[in-house]
């Protein structure tokens, strides 16, 4: 899986003693992110489908709006000790007539995953900003078919399989079907890659889909649903209070604790 797994020698102890012997880990390496060659965001990502993590990202943050908002994407200025392309600079043209980001998107990652603002001001920042409301979507799914979906996730998630480090996000239809799986240490990078590829083929607004995501619901994660028109998240685990307050407000149905055939439903069941 090239550099999605890298080696490492590791100690394993128990009740029988100690022995050495490799290890499996989910690589991480920063991204930079640049817009006309301009510094923009840097993330601690799984190495892959970064094209897709750019468009997902700068649509979740409003500055394209459809794939045509971006001209080219291309790597550069990131070389190791030997020379050698480390792909970890991506820099996205946007299309002629495309405002450049605003000051407010730039964010450093590594610092912090959260979006930077908080309360009442967040909630009608996404709620203006959003070009895709998921209120407008009418789309129905069977709780049944719901619960089933993070295990279909759990299925397709190859490098967690070797690893056991990574989150997951997957878009399916109403009837189960999944469309993309995205995998990555970062449960935001997951979903912008899931985003971006929704974006690149053409399925942005998202209507009618539904969102899986493999751990709990943050405020950012809803933000992403919503900036997408995606009219249902789903969630592993909890959702954080403001998650709710943001999916109540925009007309998204939010679901947590999928498991074991049953579930959560915290706003528009």
């Amino acid at each position: 899986m090239g550099r999605l797994i890298a080696r490492r020698p590791v100690i394993r102890m128990g009740p029988d003693g100690e022995r050495s012997r490799p290890d499996s880990l989910a690589v991480e390496e920063p991204l930079e992110l640049r817009v006309d060659g301009k510094p923009l965001a840097v993330t601690m990502r799984t190495p892959g489908h970064d094209v897709e993590l750019a468009h997902g990202f700068l649509h979740t943050e409003g500055v394209i709006g459809s794939v045509d908002d971006i001209r080219a994407a291309r790597y550069c200025d990131s070389l190791d000790d030997e020379g050698r392309n480390t792909y970890n600079v991506l820099d996205v043209s946007l299309a002629p007539g495309v405002p450049p980001p605003v000051t407010g998107v730039e964010r450093n990652f590594y610092t912090t995953s959260s979006c930077g603002v908080c309360g009442k001001a967040s909630l009608d920042a996404v709620r203006l900003k959003t070009r895709h409301s998921p209120a407008d979507d009418d789309v129905k799914i069977r709780y049944d078919v719901l619960a089933e979906l993070p295990d279909v996730l759990r299925t397709r998630q190859q490098v967690f399989d070797r690893t056991g480090g990574l989150h997951a996000a997957g878009l399916f239809t109403p009837t189960g079907d999944l469309l993309v799986v995205r995998e990555d240490v970062g449960r935001h990078n997951a979903v912008d890659k899931v985003i971006g590829w929704a974006l690149l083929d053409h399925r942005i607004p998202a209507r009618g889909l539904i969102l899986i995501v493999s751990g709990r619901a943050s405020f950012e994660l809803a933000q992403k649903a919503v900036m997408a028109g995606i009219p249902v998240l789903g969630a592993v685990s909890a959702p954080s209070s403001l998650a709710v307050d943001l999916a109540a407000e925009s007309g998204l149905t939010l679901a947590g604790f999928i498991r074991n055939g049953s579930l959560n439903a915290y706003t528009h069941p």
